[in-house]
């Protein structure tokens, strides 16, 4: 059995509860017999605990972890644990969000810029600090940095233009071709021009819960093919409103003289992903429905899943901010 590349691979985290540590122990030191399904069942779906729990075992089928063995990624024991902790996730989801199957309503709600709009952009555009800059890209590492890959799960579960719609985005996503623009390596960039570390997971002990969710959330609809609706709503919402974020994000970098490759990475998602609206909407999902209408309320079930998590880290951000405290769990610079 082999071993993941240690030049690649991230260090397991630090355990945030019982279900975190059921998972991460195992790992480290070889199967355990503690994996208690009724707790991870009953457990708070938002929270720290299950969250980190869910996290680590998505992570298994994405770079893994530095000396686990990657048969861990498909033991049954693993996955059957990872199965409940999905359906507790998964059902808090649901409870929160108001459902229905209006995805073109949806879709265009998202479309409309409010006016006196307050979101995290919006704030760092015009009057966060550096310390708040860098903050936010430590949250948004987790994701950044394996950039499209959660969406990649979705192609072999598409048929005609709306798989090959989904497939020239992902091109785009992966650099067309070349390493060197790769949205992944782009964001390593941005962090090594702030002065933060470029590592894969290397602020995976200081993001909470908020954050890890909306990566959990990618990871759940694209590993199962039941979820194949929810993945492509999902992704169409985040190409729908990440241009005009991207936009307030340049403009927040330059009022504060941020390094050109931090701006280079927003810059490259204002053109690219005001065309890949486009081509979702249109190509992707409404090709989709065509296909399978029954789809519709999975489809809608991604939008609305994508507005509530990314709503709960906007709260979270602005919460802290605002009363000056840090939104991580542990500090980016501690004292020497």
């Amino acid at each position: 059995m082999t071993t993941i590349d240690r030049e690649v691979a991230a260090r397991l985290p630090e355990i945030r509860g019982p279900l975190s540590a059921a998972v991460v122990d195992t790992l480290a030191g070889g199967r355990r017999d503690d994996f208690d399904l009724e707790a991870a069942t009953d457990a708070d779906p938002f929270g720290e605990d299950l969250q980190l729990a869910l996290h680590v075992c998505y992570e298994l089928h994405y770079q893994g972890f530095d000396g686990v063995d990657s048969e861990w990624e498909w033991d049954s024991r693993l996955l059957g644990f990872r199965s409940v902790l999905e359906h507790a996730f998964l059902d808090g989801i649901r409870a929160a969000v108001p459902g229905g199957d209006d995805v073109a309503g949806l879709l265009d709600e998202l479309l409309v810029e409010p006016v006196d709009g307050g979101g995290v952009s919006h704030f760092l555009r015009d009057e966060g600090e550096w310390w708040h800059v860098e903050e936010y890209f430590a949250h948004r590492s987790i994701y950044h940095l394996k950039e499209a890959d959660p969406h990649a799960w979705v192609i072999p579960r598409l048929r005609g233009r709306a798989k090959a719609a989904l497939v020239a985005v992902e091109f785009d996503e992966f650099g067309g071709g070349r390493a060197d623009q790769a949205h992944s390596r782009l964001f390593a960039d941005l962090l090594t021009a702030a002065g933060l570390s470029p590592g894969y997971l290397a602020y995976l002990d200081h993001v909470p819960a908020t954050m890890l969710a909306t990566v959990n959330m990618m990871s759940l609809f694209g590993l199962h093919r039941s979820l194949r609706g929810a993945l492509v709503g999902h992704f169409a919402a985040a190409e729908i409103t990440t241009a005009p974020a991207a936009r307030r994000m340049d403009q927040a970098l330059e009022r504060l003289g941020g390094p050109a490759e931090c701006r280079y990475f927003y810059t490259e998602h204002i053109e690219a992903d005001a065309v890949h609206e486009q081509v979702l909407r249109h190509d992707v999902v409404g090709d989709l429905l065509e296909r399978e209408p029954g789809l519709a309320a999975d489809i809608a079930l991604g939008v609305q899943a994508t507005d509530l998590l990314e709503g709960r880290l906007t709260e979270h951000l602005m919460g802290t901010w605002s009363a000056g405290e840090s939104s991580l769990l542990r500090p980016l610079h501690p004292l020497a």
